[in-house]
């Protein structure tokens, strides 16, 4: 048999046998449009990989015990104290275990990127419509994606045992002592007794490197499956529907962009983790249980939480013989609610506006204004709720009074949210008439005209040809030189056209040598 049949031969056996060609013809041949917002998924998708990478490496080093063990290690600040064998192992690998400190940075920046790219974009879905219906699922399993990586994240940095995440924990205990009836069983089942006990780091081990990330990787294959499944969201435009795709097949273009891609955002984490520190464990020391590190503050996607607990009140309400303390309606009902009601707003939206048609076209935000003042409301409490999380160290550096950083916080939530949604509703109700205008004058280009009464008005662009990539076609102005910011400006043209009118194909360009033609020159010398 010649050797270069042999590979053909080979692939075809394999194909009599399982099938394998045309579903995997299917999978290469799948369709992703091409737009920059697209790309925030595969940054959290990324970093993700990036994270199992490295939490395997910190694996093989790191041991999960409550152990009493006295340090005599590198860190010479330390030698000599005692503390527990997972926080000895945790210096052991910053100080002693080649890689190890740019290992566990290049993790803690990796677990910061993928919660931050996971809130963009669920913002990015969330305003544009992405999700709408069919998409109300994957919509869902993005909320508990951000929720299984809260707990990822809490799991985490508490495994070192030092004084920073035993603070965590101990918050962790009381929000569940405040739970009714139930709060002291539970507490004391995972701690095994009273906090901290002698089990908690190993059983937070398990949890953070075995079950999140298996729940989390199976919730990443079904939110992939169901994106290969149903079609990728795109925005409108020329020959663009809502049965069709335009943009590159997965094999090979969109393949090799997106191993570049990640390997952009591989070198932007390990370039963040070999210049700037992160959770220097060494400096907070070991946990003690009577305690408390100063300026603990917890990661950003834990200090929102951190936040409403400080501006709480001390409103404690007594039910019979039962007390149900402040810390638990921001701790638990607050958290619950913040997740439950982001998951269910996919069918609370379509059964306001009774739309329950497929949607695979985006929307801009602009075209929705009350979404995006709900979204707005709902990231300005996040913000201020983060920047109450450290309220206690911004009034330290700027010499505020604490008191008076909790009252703004407070009378922010309630002020700062409602007046968010107002601002973000008049914005888009303005971008909306701006729309109007541009469809009915055309495209602003700059160039000032004098009329014969005296008059000065501006010279409009009208929605005419567009060019192969949809860009309007510059028109000629009785002898004016079209200045270069108007392609800019007049980029917006076939963008307000495609929204408002949908769009087969391209136009044709004038077949005239004249750009533009000289009925479009006429009509601009008329004033028309």
């Amino acid at each position: 048999m010649d050797l270069a049949e042999a590979p053909k031969t080979f692939a075809k056996g394999v194909d009599d046998r399982f099938q394998a060609a045309t579903p995997l013809r299917g999978l290469l041949n799948k369709v992703f449009p091409d737009h920059w917002s697209f790309l925030l998924g595969e940054i959290a998708l990324f970093s993700f990989v990036v994270l199992l990478g490295t939490g395997v490496f910190l694996t093989l080093f790191f041991d999960p015990s409550m152990k009493e063990v006295a340090y005599d290690g590198e860190y010479l600040g330390l030698r000599g104290t005692m503390m527990s064998a997972a926080y000895e192992s945790s210096l052991h690998i910053s100080f002693e275990v080649r890689g190890g400190l740019f290992m566990r940075q290049m993790h803690h920046w990796a677990a910061l990127l993928f919660m931050a790219s996971i809130i963009v974009h669920m913002a990015r879905v969330f305003f544009t419509g992405a999700f709408r219906k069919p998409r109300e699922i994957n919509w869902v399993i993005g909320v508990l994606l951000f929720l299984l990586g809260f707990f990822a994240g809490f799991t985490g940095y508490s495994l070192p045992d030092d004084g920073l995440s035993g603070t965590g924990l101990r918050i962790a205990s009381a929000i569940m002592l405040t739970l009714p009836v139930i709060g002291t069983w539970l507490s004391a089942a995972i701690f095994d007794g009273e906090f901290p006990g002698h089990v908690i780091i190993g059983r937070f081990y398990i949890a953070h490197v075995l079950l999140i990330p298996g729940i989390l990787l199976a919730l990443i294959a079904a939110h992939l499956g169901i994106v290969f499944k149903q079609k990728h969201t795109q925005w409108p435009g020329p020959l663009r529907t809502n049965t069709n795709v335009v943009g590159e097949r997965m094999f090979p273009r969109y393949a090799m962009k997106q191993g570049g891609f990640f390997m952009a955002v591989f070198g932007v984490i390990a370039l963040m983790a070999g210049m700037f520190q992160i959770n220097p464990i060494w400096l907070f020391g070991p946990y003690r249980a009577a305690e408390v590190s100063s300026a603990s503050q917890p990661d950003f996607y834990v200090m929102f939480m951190d936040g409403l607990v400080r501006l709480m009140p001390n409103w404690q309400i007594y039910i019979g013989n039962y007390s149900l303390p402040p810390m638990f309606w921001p701790a638990v009902v607050g958290l619950g609610a913040l997740f439950t009601l982001p998951m269910a707003y996919p069918w609370l939206e379509a059964r306001k506006l009774k739309d329950y048609r497929t949607h695979n076209l985006l929307q801009r935000p602009r075209d929705n204004p009350e979404r995006v003042g709900i979204g707005m409301m709902a990231l300005t409490f996040f913000v201020i709720a983060t920047i109450s999380g450290g309220n206690d160290v911004i009034a330290d550096k700027f010499h505020i009074s604490l008191n008076a950083m909790t009252w703004a916080g407070r009378i922010g939530l309630v002020i700062l949210p409602p007046l968010a949604y107002y601002i973000s509703v008049r914005i888009c109700l303005g971008l909306q008439q701006h729309d109007r205008q541009v469809l009915a004058h055309g495209v602003e280009t700059g160039i000032i005209k004098r009329l014969p009464n005296g008059q000065f008005v501006e010279i409009h662009q009208p929605l005419g040809p567009v060019d192969e990539h949809g860009h309007p076609i510059p028109l000629e102005y009785a002898g004016w030189v079209v200045p270069k910011k108007m392609n800019r400006i007049g980029a917006l043209a076939p963008a307000v056209k495609g929204f408002f009118f949908p769009v087969e194909k391209p136009a044709e360009a004038p077949v005239s040598p004249a750009v533009g033609g000289p009925a479009k020159r006429e009509e601009i010398k008329s004033g028309r």
